[in-house]
């Protein structure tokens, strides 16, 4: 047996290098144990040198992150189960992928637990102002975290108070800001926390100022804010007040409201804008003169689309693409962030399943025509990331004159709906996939429809074995298409 002393009991990086010492040496999981100094006697034999030129381990992204948050979770055996999943992910890569695991699960649970007391610490900890050195203000907070997670939420408080000197306490471990450095130190004791301060009094009268008697949830606040954290907190003091006085709160507030006008006249004063605002929608496309004679005339004119607010944000309209006489038409919901730069439909992560799906079924994808509902790539920037936004029914409805027009000038034989948004578009009413996935719907004598799910629902399932399923029905539903419009087979 092989023992590795740890610093602290959250000691990830001295875990991190323990645990590649070991695998260097091929040390089972069964051969190690690892202990935090001063917390139990050390049975073991201390771990060998590493050898020299000994690679790190390969590990999946995310196993950096959930080995972190579980490292301090309070369970003793925390360390050797990551050691264990580490040791396993070296001849299984995708074990992380299974959520059935009780390693993996067991993991799993430990790090949300930790989250969960990190968010807590974040909304609960007080800081209170104490005489500092030469007479400069220093601001102290005692906190009781059930979790290892100082050093976790320590940097969210420099990022907060970044000008501020503080102190944080807690029985397990300390926290100290100076206003250039974090430093970490031993636990603490509750008869160091300080008494409240000057700022108290204004926080108290703050609080009791927006508290809303008619929102009181109190069930709601104790899930999120449980008593075992109210000792702490200044506020806690008015609860049972504020509370019990809320049910007569709430009637003066009913009995004091302002009397407020009528608002029939505003509804018709909103429905005439909206007829108004409806009224320009045909002059938006009568604007390029003329209704298209072919497919290249239709892509330049929806080049300069305006109809909707969509194209001010997006790069370009993602217009369909492939031969002008396709005999089928697949039809997507909106082009993506890779779409959107490239100017071409189904090229980022959904067109590569959608492309591995008409290889399987021997589908050549240049015999047939790819487009979108919506041609603009609707997002919420978040950092420097675009976020996919699902585009509403009138953006939908909107766009359908392209749509249209595209089915006017190619006139296939098939057209396939790729999730909900593209057959609610060719349908002109909202369906399901549940009521039409896989079965061939008349259009007209000429045309048949099939609704399928989108690629990127394919994507998002987060079980492995769920994504294996969903792969299967819609490589089957491609084989449908091949059997339906035969000359498009590779």
């Amino acid at each position: 047996m092989f023992a590795a002393t740890l610093s602290h009991p959250a000691d990830f990086d001295g875990w991190r290098e323990a645990a590649r010492i070991a695998l260097s040496h091929e040390l089972t999981p069964e051969a190690m144990s690892f202990v935090v100094e001063g917390e139990g006697a050390l049975f073991g034999e201390p771990l060998p040198q590493k050898p020299g030129g000994a690679p790190p381990p390969k590990v999946p992204r995310g196993f950096i992150d959930l080995a972190r948050n579980a490292a301090c979770n309070r369970d003793p055996q925390r360390f050797l189960l990551l050691y264990s999943l580490l040791w396993r992910l070296q001849t299984d890569r995708r074990l992380l992928e299974v959520a059935s695991d009780p390693e993996v699960r067991r993991a799993q649970d430990m790090q949300k637990s930790v989250l969960r007391d990190s968010h807590k610490m974040k909304a609960f900890v007080r800081f209170r102002e104490v005489p500092g050195d030469n007479g400069a203000a220093h601001y102290i907070a005692w906190f009781e975290p059930f979790h290892h997670t100082v050093e976790l939420t320590a940097p969210f408080f420099t990022r907060r108070f970044t000008g501020m000197e503080w102190t944080l306490l807690t029985p397990l471990r300390s926290a100290h800001w100076n206003g250039t450095e974090l430093q970490f130190g031993p636990p603490a004791l509750a008869s160091d926390k300080p008494d409240e301060d000057a700022v108290e009094a204004l926080w108290l009268t703050y609080y009791v100022s927006i508290f809303n008697p008619a929102r009181l949830k109190v069930k709601a606040m104790q899930s999120e804010m449980p008593r075992k954290y109210w000792h702490n907190l200044p506020e806690a003091q008015l609860i049972r007040p504020l509370v019990q006085g809320a049910e007569e709160a709430a009637r003066r507030m009913l009995e004091t409201a302002p009397t407020m006008p009528g608002l029939r006249h505003e509804r018709h004063a909103e429905k005439a804008a909206m007829t108004k605002a409806a009224q320009p929608v045909e002059e938006a496309f009568a604007g390029f003169n003329r209704r298209p004679e072919d497919i290249e005339e239709a892509r330049e004119q929806a080049s300069r689309c305006r109809a909707c607010p969509l194209w001010e944000p997006a790069t370009q309209t993602v217009f369909g693409s492939g031969p002008a006489d396709a005999p089928v038409l697949f039809v997507g919901e909106q082009p993506g962030d890779q779409e959107d730069l490239a100017g071409e439909p189904f090229v980022g992560p959904a067109g590569k399943v959608f492309d591995r799906a008409l290889a399987e079924a021997g589908l050549d994808r240049s015999q047939v025509y790819v487009t979108n509902a919506v041609k603009h790539f609707k997002f919420t920037p978040r950092g420097k990331r675009r976020i996919h936004q699902k585009p509403n029914a009138g953006e939908v409805k909107m766009c359908r004159w392209w749509l249209d027009i595209e089915r006017e000038l190619i006139r296939p034989k098939l057209i396939v709906a790729l999730g909900a948004t593209a057959a609610t578009a060719v349908l002109g009413k909202a369906v399901t996939i549940r009521d039409t996935r896989s079965r061939l719907i008349d259009l007209d004598a000429d045309t048949r429809l099939l609704v399928t799910v989108h690629p990127a629902y394919i994507l998002r399932l987060p079980d492995r074995a769920a994504q294996e399923a969903e792969q299967r029905a819609f490589h089957a539903d491609m084989a449908l298409v091949r059997d339906t419009v035969p000359s498009i087979a590779a």
